[in-house]
C-alpha cells in the first residue's frame, strides 16, 4: 500500500505543479485566475487523493473527513451549476 500511496501523491504533486504553472500564465496574461476549469481540475485532483487516506492507520478520522469533503464538494458543485445557469 505505501507504494500505491506514494505513486498517487506523486501524481497529485504533478497535477498541482501544472495548475500552478497555469495560474502563473493566467496571472501574467491578465485573465481571471480562478475560473471554473482550474477549480474543477483542482477539486478532482483532491477528490482522487482522498480515498487513499482510508488505508492509513487513522482511517476512522479520514472516513469522517472524507464524508464531509464529499458533501462540501457536492454543495459547491450544485452552487456552481446554479450560478452558471
Amino acid at each position: 500500500m505505501p507504494s500505491i500511496t506514494a505513486d498517487f501523491l506523486a501524481i497529485l504533486a504533478v497535477i498541482c505543479a501544472a495548475l500552478a504553472l497555469e495560474v502563473a500564465h493566467l496571472r501574467r496574461s491578465g485573465q481571471v485566475i480562478f475560473n471554473g476549469g482550474i477549480l474543477l481540475a483542482l477539486g478532482l485532483a483532491i477528490i482522487c487523493a482522498l480515498p487513499l487516506l482510508s488505508g492509513l492507520p487513522w482511517a476512522e478520522l479520514a472516513d469522517e473527513a472524507f464524508d464531509q469533503v464529499v458533501a462540501t464538494f457536492q454543495l459547491l458543485h450544485i452552487a456552481y451549476v446554479i450560478l452558471t445557469l
